[in-house]
């Protein structure tokens, strides 16, 4: 058996090697390179005793596929790894990653502090649907921690956050709220789609829990929705067999698992691209006489550059911008170019744009867009994997 199949010591292997290899052995299944594909949505039993002793979680095995799939966990394994984890749930998508967590991890009167800026999606969530629930949500600046301390209560059971945020690019220091919500009893979660775990670690700056919508650069070719969270086992666990085996049902397909784990053979090589041109970009369309302010954080620039340098290894493929000319420039701007392409998500192969306050973040009113920090005329740029000199004349050129 390979030494590839159990965890290895830590920092014996490198990334790229444990995003290749870790958990899977070709010899255990006919010699295959890649992992199988298990299409299944049962399995049997060899007695009437083993399935009675799988369904108590006394034996180890399948029981029906909403709660596991060999595909799907070897992709689980290897998640687990990336992020410094002791295990983690693969999801058909990010808000079900989101729904499984909040639904079984927290009860009605219960309170969420969450960051002021988030993913529409999210937003929506939080804002408008969790209160129907009799789950609370104070949404603060976590760019400042102290506002993190008041905002705790006797109630707090969760802190929630994105880093850099979606879609202007603010960056929460970790380890710092972390801290804060450690010693006030509150599990603090951090979504990591925009890093990914090669290039942050929030688990080992004092983060509980990761959440991803792994549609985007775990996946990354946007051919497949999915999301993950990794966390303690015991955590996992009860994500698994409460919150997606009975409440949201969310599980991701083997299918989904396979292209998910093709994905990850390439992440370090894709976001060393990712963050390289876009890098190089922010610089050119910050200087830029049309370009009223460029949000990357690898930009001296940035409110927190600093913190960003020591918190992520490179800063990542997403750039957002504000035109001088506000939105109908902005939208000028997005009708103008050839290469990039116009859509939401990110982290695919191509360069995406899209305008948030009518796209991905159209959950925010226009009130709300004011009060939790981005404008209407802010543009999002996913840059992509292009060659950096054709991105350049193609968002150069409309602009």
């Amino acid at each position: 058996m390979s030494h590839l199949t159990s965890r290895p010591a830590p920092n014996s292997l490198g990334f790229a090697t444990r995003a290749i290899h870790h958990g899977y052995d070709p010899q255990l299944h006919l010699g295959s390179l890649n992992p199988p594909v298990f299409l299944t949505s049962t399995y049997a039993f060899d007695s009437a005793a083993e399935g009675a002793a799988r369904f108590a979680g006394e034996a180890d095995g399948f029981i029906y596929g909403r709660v596991g799939n060999p595909t799907v966990a070897i992709l689980e394994r290897r998640l687990a790894e990336l992020e410094g984890g002791e295990a983690a749930l693969a999801t058909s998508s990010g808000v079900g990653a989101l729904t499984a967590l909040i639904w079984t991890l927290l009860n009605s009167g219960d309170e969420i502090v969450a960051d002021q800026m988030l993913y529409g999606c999210t937003f929506g969530l939080f804002e408008h649907h969790l209160p129907r629930f009799g789950i609370h949500v104070r949404f603060v600046d976590l760019t400042d921690p102290a506002g993190l301390t008041a905002a705790l209560g006797a109630k707090t059971r969760m802190v929630f956050t994105e880093t850099p945020s979606n879609p202007n690019m603010r960056v929460v220091d970790i380890a710092a709220i972390a801290d804060i919500a450690r010693r006030a009893g509150a599990l603090f979660v951090v979504d990591n789609t925009y890093c990914t775990p090669y290039l942050q670690r929030p688990l080992e700056l004092g983060a509980d829990i990761v959440t991803h919508s792994a549609t985007k650069y775990l996946g990354g070719h946007g051919d497949l929705l999915a999301g993950a969270v990794i966390a303690s086992k015991e955590i996992i666990d009860r994500l698994r067999f409460t919150g997606v085996k009975e409440l949201n049902g969310a599980c991701i397909s083997a299918f989904d698992a396979f292209l998910i784990l093709r994905g990850l053979k390439t992440l370090t090589l894709r976001m060393d691209r990712h963050s390289a041109t876009a890098e190089k970009l922010a610089h050119d369309l910050e200087a830029h006489p049309a370009v009223a302010r460029v949000y990357y954080p690898g930009l001296a620039s940035h409110p927190q550059h600093a913190l960003a340098q020591r918190q992520m290894r490179a800063m990542g493929g997403m750039i957002a911008l504000e035109l001088k000319g506000g939105l109908a420039a902005g939208r000028a701007l997005m009708d103008k170019v050839r290469i990039a392409t116009r859509a939401v998500s990110l982290g695919d192969a191509e360069t995406l744009i899209q305008h948030p306050a009518s796209m991905t973040h159209a959950t925010y009113d226009p009130d709300e867009r004011a009060r939790h920090g981005f404008t209407d005329g802010l543009i999002r740029i996913s840059v992509g994997l292009e060659d950096y000199e054709d991105l350049r004349e193609d968002l150069l050129g409309a602009l």
